[in-house]
């Protein structure tokens, strides 16, 4: 596969470096992550998401920033220890990164040019802006790179929108 998102390298948030390539022919879940948000409680849903779909090519990939509120002020070390105790996370997570402005990431920068409409709870009204809004904003990837949809932050994991956007995405066939 040679979509443009399988070549931005990232770091994981054990230190070790990859590239998205890691991920080629999976549906894909991204989502900018923060340990101190109101909204961290959506670690669970994703968890389950993750345990739920990844027998079927399926991953979750977790980047936390501390761009909104400074929700994510741990290390990388903290970070992992919290999602791992708290929310018993087991999905990908990587090294904290920026998602918007002068310091963007490449990936969010792909992600947010691609796909600049935001899907809003119970996916009846679409919301353009470039920029990622909050924290726990979601983008779905599909099996060829990709990015299928994005979802506001106020779009939980459980939602059903979310939840047919990936089941859509992964009865797709891998190339």
């Amino acid at each position: 596969m040679n979509a443009p998102i399988y070549d931005i390298a990232a770091r994981r948030i054990d230190g070790g470096d990859t590239t998205l390539g890691d991920y080629a022919g999976s549906v894909l879940l991204i989502v900018n992550v923060a340990s101190e948000c109101g909204k961290t409680p959506q670690y669970e849903g994703l968890e389950k998401l993750y345990a739920t779909y990844r027998d079927r090519g399926f991953a979750v990939l977790g980047f936390p920033s501390n761009q909104f509120g400074e929700q994510e002020p741990g290390s990388d070390t903290e970070i992992l220890e919290f999602c791992r105790s708290i929310y018993g996370v087991d999905f990908p997570m990587f090294s904290k990164i920026d998602v918007k402005g002068d310091g963007q990431h490449p990936l969010y920068h792909l992600l947010t040019e691609a796909q600049p409409i935001r899907i809003v709870p119970a996916g009846t009204e679409k919301k353009p802006g470039a920029d990622i809004r909050w924290n726990f904003e979601k983008f779905v990837i599909g099996r060829d790179g990709s990015v299928a949809a994005r979802f506001d932050p106020n779009v939980t994991p459980e939602d059903e929108i979310l939840i047919q956007s990936i089941e859509h995405e992964l009865a797709k066939p891998a190339d």
